[in-house]
């Protein structure tokens, strides 16, 4: 028998195990969530010729844009989501080197949050992920938005363009680039956005939100720029 106002025997046990239930449960919905959304990109976008635009020069080497979104970064070095992006885009764009295709790296992002652009962030990051070759800065967005705007404009004639950040926030400049510019949306290639186990403490905060703010980008009339993007 308890003492009046004690916690019932076995009481403790029951919560901690409902906790740990809890928190596998989140972070297999963030897991869930990243890998559909990876399995999605590649089932969109994986069928596509690898040598888009290069049918009428056979000669020529096959040629890819990887674009690396930023993220909002108060330090002077780049902060754990900015490293993940740019892991992301480094092997996105040395998988792509290993079949020949001549690869250009992107970096998008101004000085949104801290003194130096995010651009130059990632590109710090992805030296260190071992990316040796050509990346180009876009120091002035301030928006997902703006970083397909000013992306557009440091791309040449690639056949080949992969998106690189979470599947989530990848999806969203997806469908911002097929507004701005649906032809160039037709190069699109798949990132290698996800693995098991990365970066998963995080996963499930971007899943939902990620979730949330692409459903919204989807209900934009087709043209129109997003608010708050």
């Amino acid at each position: 028998m308890t003492a009046k106002g004690s916690v019932p025997r076995g009481t403790l046990p029951f919560v901690v195990a409902l906790v740990g239930l809890a928190a596998l449960a989140t972070l297999t919905f963030g897991e869930a969530v990243h890998a559909r959304a990876s399995a999605q990109a590649r089932a969109e976008l994986g069928g596509k010729p690898q040598h888009w635009g290069d049918a009428d020069a056979p000669h020529r080497s096959p040629t890819a844009s990887v674009i690396v979104l930023g993220f909002a970064n108060r330090g002077d070095r780049p902060n754990a989501v900015n490293r993940w992006r740019a892991r992301i885009g480094a092997r996105t764009a040395l998988r792509l080197a290993s079949t020949g295709t001549t690869v250009t790296v992107v970096c998008c992002g101004g000085a949104v949050r801290g003194v130096r652009p995010e651009s130059d962030l990632l590109a710090a990051a992805l030296r260190a992920n071992g990316w040796l070759g050509e990346i180009r800065y876009d120091r002035e967005s301030v928006s997902t938005w703006e970083n397909i705007v000013n992306a557009r404009k440091l791309l040449g004639d690639q056949a080949m363009i992969a998106l690189c950040s979470n599947g989530l926030h990848a999806a969203k400049a997806r469908a911002y680039l097929r507004r701005q510019d649906p032809q160039l949306a037709r190069r699109l290639v798949p990132a290698d956005d996800y693995r098991l186990g990365e970066m998963i403490l995080l996963k499930p905060v971007f899943a939902s939100v990620g979730l949330w703010k692409l459903a919204a980008a989807r209900r934009v009339s087709r043209g129109t720029r997003p608010s708050g993007a």
